[in-house]
């Protein structure tokens, strides 16, 4: 039903995903950056934030579009991720997904945006923004 469906508010500017060594320090200037992902685990330190960064990093992807599912999110929530990244499988566009305490966050490379807003629109998503 379209009413349960979560309302995905696309975010201003491109994003890019990097990865750095799992023993490298945290790059400075990261302080003010929202919205800003930072993963640390054993293999590595992965960081997603807007292009305009400037990180040192080995390996980079840039070139994404962020949505963000409006939250705050309960935790007893089932789904949320399935049916958005179930629509974009359909739609055959890739996803990456980052979660935070209050909401989801789904980036799509930014030249797979119109397609990901339509199949996501045609499914039953409000989408706002950008």
């Amino acid at each position: 039903m379209a009413e349960s469906r979560p309302a995905l508010d696309v975010l201003h500017g491109e994003f890019t995903v990097w990865r750095l060594g799992a023993a490298d320090a945290l790059p400075e200037g990261l302080d003010d950056v929202a919205p800003c992902f930072i993963a640390r685990t054993e293999d590595e330190l992965s960081i997603v934030g807007p292009s305009s960064l400037d990180l040192p990093a080995g390996r980079c992807e840039p070139g994404w579009s962020c949505l963000r599912v409006a939250g705050p999110l309960d935790f007893a929530l089932t789904g949320i991720l399935a049916g958005i990244s179930g629509v974009l499988a359909d739609a055959g566009v890739p996803l990456f997904a980052v979660s935070t305490f209050d909401t989801d966050y789904v980036l799509v490379k930014t030249d797979r945006l119109p397609d990901a807003s339509l199949a996501l629109r045609d499914a039953g998503y409000r989408m706002t923004g950008p």
